[in-house]
């Protein structure tokens, strides 16, 4: 309960006169309108810092969550200037025999500030949570260079059952390979989708979308869900649009346009709405003519991918990486007996890890480096983002 009177410091002044005085404290909370607890921890403040513990203290953090003090880095960034030679281990032990009064963080973390810094090996930046980013688009000069995804947006439907429609299309001929009606945007009802796309069309080259679940997700570990790491498997490469900015996939777009025009009001059930899609489909593909394919139909421009889905594959193999180990269901490796969380998504695939500097691993997937981890911490800590691609 807040004071009766109107300064604060003011009735903690009295009251400590009072409690100083003799009075009990269950008597003096009642008076002053507080609890027990707000009453010695007053009693505390006073007694540890004088009549100061009495005003009121700033409600800032001292640190910010998961920063190091700029103070720590700068005495970290001097002992490497001093020993140029040393791995970040070697740097935080001399840290811990000169200061060993002030506060050092873990191996993975001094290596991280070196990292930044570009005083390791490897000039890597350091990132705490995936940030959502364009990667460079690249442009389709022939069917299959690229093929765009993306859920229009969800509805209801009669039963009252939401339906998200999930569509794929051809960049280059606008063909329209799916329009299917999920009840979810689970990566698991995605993947079933495209993994009868890929029987029936064959692979991209590459897959644009926006950074959307299940496609991106700001928590995963450089935002990759199940099913990009899928596409990846299938050697597809990944490209994201801009936040925000959705004309990067203005031909997908534009067809979601049309399909919104011709649908019209949502049916009554799954198969229903299925149904009305599958009509779309037909039509846009063979009958609806296109200005910029020169009043083709996207049927008579789209040819098949000569690379053919050759479904379940046979493990990774890293033949530089030290160790090899299998992501389980929970996104762990048993890594010299400790277990090293790397991400869900990568649930059933081999990941090659590598000692990078003594007691620092790197973590690779595929020709991919995921981030690096410590015995210590046992958390991955990612890598500048590898799967933006360069530009050509």
């Amino acid at each position: 309960m807040p004071w009766k009177e109107s300064n604060d410091v003011t009735e903690r002044m009295k009251f400590i006169t009072r409690f100083l005085e003799g009075d009990k404290i269950t008597e003096l909370s009642k008076e002053f309108g507080i609890s027990r607890k707000t009453a010695y921890k007053i009693i505390n403040r006073f007694k540890e810092d004088g009549p100061s513990g009495l005003y009121n203290k700033p409600k800032a953090p001292l640190r910010v969550a998961n920063r190091t003090p700029k103070e720590v880095e700068k005495l970290i960034l001097c002992l490497k200037h001093d020993k140029p030679s040393w791995g970040a281990a070697k740097i935080r032990e001399l840290f811990l025999r000169k200061y060993p009064n002030i506060f050092c963080p873990c191996k993975s973390t001094v290596h991280s500030i070196l990292d930044q810094n570009e005083l390791t090996k490897r000039r890597r930046a350091r990132t705490h949570r995936h940030k959502a980013q364009g990667t460079f688009l690249s442009v389709a000069r022939q069917p299959n260079d690229l093929w765009c995804a993306d859920f229009k947006g969800h509805f209801r439907l009669g039963n009252q059952k939401y339906c998200y429609p999930l569509t794929v299309t051809d960049q280059f001929s606008r063909y329209l390979f799916s329009c299917e009606a999920l009840e979810s945007v689970k990566p698991r009802e995605a993947i079933s989708v495209f993994e009868r796309v890929f029987k029936d069309h064959g692979l991209p080259q590459a897959i644009r979308t926006d950074n959307g679940v299940p496609f991106s997700h700001p928590q995963a570990l450089h935002g990759l869900t199940p099913l990009s790491v899928w596409w990846l498997r299938q050697g597809i490469k990944l490209e994201r649009i801009t936040p925000g900015c959705p004309e990067q996939n203005g031909r997908h777009e534009r067809m979601h346009r049309t399909l919104k025009s011709w649908m019209g009001r949502s049916k009554g059930n799954f198969l229903q709405q299925q149904e009305s899609l599958d009509e779309f489909l037909e039509e846009f593909n063979t009958e609806r003519p296109h200005e910029a394919l020169g009043m083709k139909t996207p049927a008579e421009v789209h040819t098949p991918s000569r690379r053919k889905y050759q479904g379940l594959q046979d493990d990774l193999v890293y033949s530089l990486a030290d160790t090899i180990e299998q992501v389980n269901l929970s996104g762990e490796v048993l890594f010299k007996k400790k277990r090293i969380y790397i991400s869900r998504s990568f649930a059933g695939y081999n990941i090659g890890i590598t000692e990078q500097e003594e007691d620092i691993y790197l973590v690779h997937f595929m020709d991919y480096e995921l981030g690096f981890f410590d015995l210590e911490t046992r958390k991955v800590l990612s890598v500048q983002n590898p799967f933006v691609l360069p530009k050509v």
